[in-house]
């Protein structure tokens, strides 16, 4: 199976000033390019050369095939969460349930960003689900994925310096703090009910 990189569903500089043009660029034109290319070359004549990519997050062994394969799909699940013209807060279902877990939607983006300001390294930090429907906040080192603990993903923000510097420099915690400003809270919401 040949993995593509699908076209953003906005311009690049449609995200400014929280995420740049250039951070744009950079980050999903280059490294996301990469990291979809990097697959593509790693999955051949292996067991996963037909696997869809979240068999391959959710089975593989530690090491390149698997860093790739999540970054990969990382990053699309990152880059299309975002909206320069979305909802800004949960409804519904979603909106209850994260007041039920974390006290209010102020509360939970401040842990959230906590989460993001407190991760030694890179990674990402994600809200989850599970089976039952309980919300999880969580931080994932480098190219961790909430798919091979057996929750479903349903925001991520990303923490990798190439995700902030250009535009924040080493002031991570503006960016998070930020961020919440592009998220478009239908797209999360829909990854909530399917």
């Amino acid at each position: 199976m040949k993995f593509t990189q699908p076209k953003l569903p906005y311009t690049p500089d449609a995200l400014a000033p929280v995420i740049s043009q250039m951070t744009v660029e950079y980050h999903w034109g280059k490294h996301e390019k990469a990291y979809i290319d990097t697959l593509n070359r790693l999955v051949e004549g292996t067991s996963f050369a037909d696997a869809p990519i979240e068999q391959i997050i959710r089975d593989a062994e530690a090491g390149p095939l698997l860093n790739n394969a999540a970054q990969a799909w990382n990053h699309i699940f990152y880059f299309f969460q975002f909206s320069p013209t979305g909802r800004r807060e949960p409804q519904g279902a979603l909106h209850q349930k994260i007041v039920d877990t974390f006290g209010s939607f102020d509360d939970f983006k401040k842990a959230a960003e906590q989460a993001g300001a407190t991760l030694f390294g890179s990674g990402w930090v994600w809200l989850s689900t599970d089976t039952d429907g309980n919300l999880f906040l969580t931080q994932g080192a480098n190219a961790d994925n909430p798919m091979r603990h057996g929750l479903k993903p349903l925001l991520t923000i990303d923490v990798w310096e190439h995700a902030y510097y250009l535009d924040y420099q080493n002031r991570r915690p503006d960016y998070l703090h930020t961020v919440w400003d592009i998220i478009d809270w239908e797209v999360i919401e829909g990854r909530y009910a399917s």
